[in-house]
């Protein structure tokens, strides 16, 4: 696939000339800006946080567009399908209005350039997390070019290591944003740049999306496969038989159906009390828990064995929690619902997993696939359900097909042989994926920075 040239070799600027005196923090970012450029803080080409106290003459039922985080896109875009009253609104809240441009401030979310220039608010007016940055660009700031260098490479990378905060609540300070400097064009050049950028990153949003496209069919193929195999078996001539489960329709004549509690030890785990350090010190047992889910959301990793938190032996002993023999098969049953895995060590695991340490008839692996098959069964039991989480008396009727031991053998190596394949194409469009977002970051930064002529590049 052959990506936009403009990036991967900028012509230089025109009339380029030393940089004037910046901070430490971004001396490397501009080797030369055009000479009818200055450097600037933000907040003296925008105003930080606008109050909300700007509406407070608005009727109170005026309804205004809401915007929680996860309405706001990665690299752009909102979705302002909620409203709120403002009475509702008075407090509590970020503030924004049509023309705003609006920054994720909390970690993850600001290093995967959450954010947005605002329009299209219902009444011209938003309110969202507090967890939003809002910049208000002033008379000598266009609002799209404002919004491009939110997402520069420089305000990006730097914000992310001035954050403050502990642990996974990282956040970027006010400060930093206020005094980050910038090299500011004249209004006239910072429209051209940015509709220069709004053709080109569109462009390549298409050919992410394209790759987002394929890498969801690659998926749905996987799903499929592990599902025929172990619903169906390997041989497509073979006589079948209801097997009076609804989601599994009809199985191979020689297999059978169990609820899985009868053929695989069914454990619920624990967590030991917080109030015990001793139970949290020198420990040595890993303690799989929804901080480690993300290890298998994407349903390619079968065996985990490294865990965010361990616990020690006392704390086991003092606790409904038990260690769990390698080769248990992992169930998430709350909050994130259906991710699977086995265990690939000794480990223990939070109360929001179900486990099951199988007997001579049943394969962890061969498992693991039945449970990876079943996510539409895994979504129809927490529907409705605003706690999301599949209770254990649900769990222990949940019912698997049983094969043949060599033929669950058989299965697993098949669906091992073919996944390995898709996930090999999985991951080449991924990366084609990450690269086009690169270029298009890369883009971004040498416009926003003078290190491209717009006119030059478009041309």
């Amino acid at each position: 696939m052959n990506a936009p040239s403009t990036a991967t070799r900028a012509p230089q600027c025109q009339n380029a000339q030393p940089r004037p005196a910046l901070d430490r923090q971004n001396q490397e970012l501009f080797t030369s800006i055009p000479a009818r450029w200055t450097v600037e803080r933000l907040k003296f080409v925008a105003k930080l946080n606008p109050s909300p106290l700007e509406v407070r003459d608005l009727a109170p039922d005026t309804e205004v567009s809401f915007v929680p985080m996860e309405a706001v896109g990665e690299r752009g875009g909102l979705d302002l399908a909620r409203t709120i009253q403002i009475a509702d609104a008075s407090s509590g809240y970020s503030y924004f209005r049509d023309g705003d441009v609006i920054v994720a401030k909390i970690t993850p979310c600001f290093e995967n350039q959450k954010g947005a220039l605002a329009v299209g608010l219902h009444n011209g007016i938003g309110f969202g997390t507090t967890e939003l940055h809002v910049l208000r660009p002033k008379a000598r700031m266009d609002g799209r070019f404002l919004f491009y260098l939110t997402l520069g490479h420089g305000f990006r990378s730097f914000g992310a290591a001035n954050m403050y905060g502990a642990g996974g609540q990282q956040r970027v300070s006010g400060d930093f944003v206020e005094t980050w400097q910038q090299p500011i064009p004249p209004v006239s050049e910072q429209r051209r740049i940015a509709e220069f950028l709004d053709r080109k990153t569109a462009r390549i949003d298409a050919l992410v999306a394209d790759e987002e496209n394929l890498g969801d069919l690659l998926f749905e193929e996987r799903s499929a496969l592990i599902s025929r195999a172990v619903r169906k078996g390997l041989d497509p001539t073979s006589p079948m038989k209801a097997s009076h489960v609804q989601w599994l329709g009809d199985i191979p004549a020689n297999w059978r159906t169990s609820r899985i509690k009868f053929v695989a030890r069914l454990r619920s785990g624990h967590t030991p009390s917080r109030q015990h350090p001793e139970y949290w010190e020198n420990c040595t047992i890993p303690w799989f828990g929804l901080a480690d889910v993300w290890q298998i959301r994407d349903g390619r990793t079968e065996y985990v064995r490294e865990t965010a938190e361990r616990v020690s032996e006392l704390g086991l002993a003092n606790s409904a929690a038990r260690l769990l023999p390698m080769g248990t098969v992992l169930l998430s049953r709350t909050a994130s619902v259906g991710f699977s895995a086995i265990a690939g060590v000794d480990m223990a695991t939070t109360q929001d997993f179900a486990n099951w340490v199988c007997g001579p008839d049943l394969r962890p692996e061969y498992l693991l696939y039945v449970l990876r098959s079943m996510q539409g069964e895994f979504q129809r039991m927490t529907m409705g359900s605003t706690h999301q989480t599949i209770y254990m008396p649900d769990v222990g009727r949940l019912v698997t097909p049983i094969p043949p031991l060599e033929e669950q053998d058989r299965i697993v190596a098949f669906v091992r042989s073919n996944t390995t394949r898709i996930d090999t194409l999985i991951a080449r469009v991924e990366a084609a994926a990450l690269r086009l977002t690169e270029l298009r970051t890369a883009l971004i930064s040498a416009a926003v920075t003078g290190q491209i002529d717009v006119g030059e590049a478009a041309a």
